[in-house]
């Protein structure tokens, strides 16, 4: 049995489908109030359970061999201690590029930088999956498309070789089903590097749209950022992509290497989501 925590976001429900349509049994760990996602294969057995609560975990541990897990959580070296007693053998962490600069200055790294230490110390095996920015996050655009033909994003000259979900749930179900990831860290890209105008010209051409791309100003990107996140991450982004902190822009062969087949590009990835949106 292989438990997947974060099991409703977009990275978790990846790696739910890449479990369960590999042949392995898969557990998803909703919170008690939350229903599962019906994209979910019909084998896939649904249990509640916080992040937050170590011991809300018990049962849904029990008869696990592998967890999916998502860095950040306070109680973290108590989940993790929870899993060992459980029996456990390792751990699959969502982690994040900006954690192998180590980093403790910035808020975002920081947390993913301490949850790969502590789980290098729980004396569970571990894989680190180390992901560029998600395509997925192009869905903040959704509703500006509702709205009219203009785009305007933040952060206009940086490129990002943004990775599909959906890949990053192919190489988490290998390093959970198999022993031969263990110890290691793993950096993941898609196949382009590319702006944000770009992405904006590759959802006019997949939409059928004549969409205009505007570039924020860093005052505006600032103050959208500061209405949905805390200022130290704000922070922490403004580093990433104005100081130029961290890069993305790299394409990593790691996606095929690992599975076997070639990531998909952001122009597939739209295609494959045209009804979230709203076509």
């Amino acid at each position: 049995m292989i438990l997947v925590t974060g099991s409703t976001g977009n990275a978790g429900s990846a790696v739910v489908r890449a479990v369960a349509g590999a042949g392995q049994e898969v557990r998803a760990l909703v919170r008690a109030e939350t229903k599962g996602p019906s994209i979910w294969p019909s084998e896939v057995e649904q249990v509640s359970g916080d992040l937050n609560r170590a011991d809300s975990l018990r049962g849904a541990l029990e008869g696990v061999r592998a967890v999916f897990l998502l860095s950040g959580y306070q109680q973290l070296e108590e989940l993790l201690t929870e899993m060992r007693t459980a029996g456990v053998e390792r751990v699959v962490l969502l982690s994040s590029s900006a954690a192998p600069s180590g980093d403790l200055t910035n808020a975002v790294a920081r947390y993913h930088v301490l949850s790969e230490q502590a789980v290098r110390a729980s004396g569970l095996a571990w894989t680190f999956l180390q992901p560029n920015s998600f395509m997925s996050n192009a869905f903040r655009c959704k509703a500006q498309l509702a709205a009219g033909d203009v785009v305007r994003l933040p952060f206009a000259n940086v490129r990002i070789a943004t990775i599909d979900p959906d890949d990053l749930g192919a190489v988490a179900a290998a390093a959970l089903i198999s022993g031969e990831h263990e110890g290691r860290a793993y950096r993941l890209s898609g196949p382009d590097s590319l702006l944000p105008a770009d992405q904006v010209g590759v959802l006019a051409r997949v939409l059928g749209r004549d969409l205009r791309f505007e570039g924020q100003s860093d005052a505006e990107a600032r103050a959208e950022l500061s209405g949905r996140m805390p200022a130290e991450y704000v922070e922490a982004f403004f580093r990433f992509f104005v100081e130029g902190e961290l890069d993305e822009s790299q394409v990593l062969p790691t996606v095929e290497e690992i599975t076997g087949r070639k990531p998909r590009t952001f122009e597939q990835w739209a295609r494959a989501h045209l009804e979230e949106f709203g076509t």
